[in-house]
């Protein structure tokens, strides 16, 4: 089944206007669903890091265990409730929420989910 905009607007933007989809901590968002297929692909790579620091003699290897760590804080998702309240904005978020609802006011909810969907939250 195909969501229409409109559809996926409600479900990946925040009332605050930014794209939770985006966000780290939105469980059915990109970077858990990306991380985690990742993850997946990856396998027991790290068995792999540890022969390559050998034989390819590269130390950048060596940190594979805590890439592994991270891909997989990232893979949990953290926010249950959507919308959530855990914006914590400062001066600079807040000057951003007010942009990007002026934005949303200008040319609609479903424009403006179009014109962010595929831009990076951070």
């Amino acid at each position: 089944m195909v969501e229409t905009a409109y559809e996926l607007a409600r479900e990946r933007l925040g009332a605050c206007g930014l794209h939770c989809g985006k966000c780290y901590a939105y469980t059915d968002g990109d970077m858990p669903v990306l991380s985690s297929q990742l993850a997946n692909s990856l396998g027991n790579f790290e068995v792999y890091a540890r022969r390559f620091v050998e034989l390819v003699g590269d130390p950048v290897f060596l940190k594979y265990p805590d890439f592994r760590d991270f891909l997989g804080y990232l893979a949990e998702g953290k926010c249950e409730e959507f919308p959530c309240d855990h914006t914590g904005f400062d001066e600079h978020l807040y000057r951003r929420y007010v942009s990007i609802n002026e934005r949303m006011k200008e040319i609609g909810v479903e424009a403006y989910y179009e014109e962010v969907k595929n831009q990076p939250r951070y």
